[in-house]
């Protein structure tokens, strides 16, 4: 929790609340007098550089140079594409609102919203853009009309897993080509979550060939619904909110929706017999929280410090809940409720592997930024999964 400091000052002060103000302000974002570095290429991008900077002195400086606002107050409203209060989702919103709300002692509050309760959940971005709320929390690839390039940055079939994917976006430069392509839309985005490795989805029907999968009507946004369409099946994009009932009248044939966490927790075993893994279209599921530009830049420096630092803690938060959720609820799942656990054929893999190099090809082709998105992508999974070989999956392979 952020601390004001003592209001005891060796040099002669007549605003002591607004100077000790500052200096918790310029100790937040400095940290003995340094920016951390994705905060600065955060504040860069919103052409903040400076402006972050400013008042942020010595102890000797004059009680004058803070700034005027610094105990100014804040209320947000921040839209989502989940149902309320939803485990993982939903609730790794609320998380982040109740991080900003302590650390900043109450001077920014957020209001968080369910999907459908100001907008609709796959309206989130136009909401966040057009100033309707001042954040938003949801997946970048549902905004492919938005961004052709927003997909990149929820998941790549065969890609890259959360720990790959947060090295890339943090030290890699993902996050700045993030911001680059939502900064024409006037939208500021930053990693605020992941699901880990995700289940191919509930099925009613066994895959044991390619066959099976013309025809077949799925629910899968992003990268994984084209490939599957190439593939022969009918994909159609559901917020989560109607998926079961779907599922279970028949509207649709199978849904990818998260992992064993979400999936035990929307009751999709009762609604679906096979349960179908590697999660192939989705080896993690980066949740994004946006943030209008201009609101983002009207906020004190701390302040902003602050939201930038929520988010990134979240985002591992969510993570570490996920893993020990998913092993929890998949027991559940399997030794409670019998659910059919099956492994996509060989075959069946191999040939969505093809079609997925071509779609994203494809995809980097349509737009000079798409392409830049895709050869650091590549380039860096390239790298660190050389690396990985002898450390991470040689610890798995030792292990089991």
């Amino acid at each position: 929790m952020v601390r004001r400091r003592s209001a005891r000052v060796d040099a002669p002060c007549t605003n002591i609340e607004v100077r000790s103000g500052q200096l918790a302000a310029c100790r937040l974002q400095l940290g003995a007098k340094r920016m951390d570095r994705r905060e600065l290429l955060t504040a860069a991008g919103l052409g903040l550089g400076a402006a972050a900077l400013a008042g942020c002195k010595d102890d000797s400086a004059p009680a004058g140079s803070a700034p005027a606002a610094a105990e100014q107050r804040f209320r947000w409203k921040m839209v989502t594409s989940w149902p309320e209060n939803f485990p993982g989702l939903g609730t790794t919103a609320q998380h982040f609102a109740d991080t900003v709300e302590r650390l900043s002692n109450g001077r920014l509050s957020i209001q968080v919203f369910a999907a459908g309760a100001l907008v609709p959940a796959l309206e989130v971005f136009d909401a966040v853009s057009g100033g309707t709320a001042e954040l938003g929390h949801s997946a970048a690839y549902y905004w492919k009309g938005k961004s052709a390039a927003a997909p990149f940055f929820t998941a790549v079939p065969f890609g890259m897993n959360a720990q790959e994917m947060n090295a890339w976006l943090y030290e890699g430069g993902g996050l700045e080509l993030w911001q680059k392509a939502y900064d024409p839309l006037g939208v500021v985005p930053l990693p605020c979550g992941n699901t880990g490795v995700q289940m191919a989805g509930w099925f009613n029907k066994e895959i044991n060939s390619l066959d099976d999968l013309q025809g077949l009507k799925i629910r899968m946004p992003g990268f994984g619904g084209e490939v599957l369409s190439r593939a022969g099946a009918t994909t159609v994009n559901l917020p989560g909110s109607e998926i079961f009932t779907s599922l279970q009248t028949g509207v649709i044939d199978a849904t990818d929706w998260v992992s064993p966490y979400n999936d035990l927790a929307f009751g999709l075993h009762k609604a679906a017999q096979f349960y179908y893994y590697p999660g192939w279209q989705e080896p993690c599921a980066v949740l994004e929280l946006t943030i209008n530009k201009q609101k983002l830049a009207e906020l004190p420096d701390d302040l902003r410090s602050i939201v930038i630092n929520a988010a990134r803690s979240t985002n591992q938060a969510m993570l570490d809940e996920y893993g020990r959720r998913n092993a929890e609820a998949l027991h559940t799942l399997v030794d409670e409720h019998n659910v059919q656990l099956r492994r996509l054929p060989d075959a069946v893999l191999e040939r969505l592997r093809d079609i997925s190099a071509d779609v994203l090809e494809e995809t980097a082709a349509m737009d000079p930024l798409n392409r830049e998105v895709w050869d650091s992508m590549q380039a860096f999974r390239e790298k660190i999964q050389a690396w990985h070989a002898i450390s991470e999956k040689a610890m798995y392979d030792l292990r089991s």
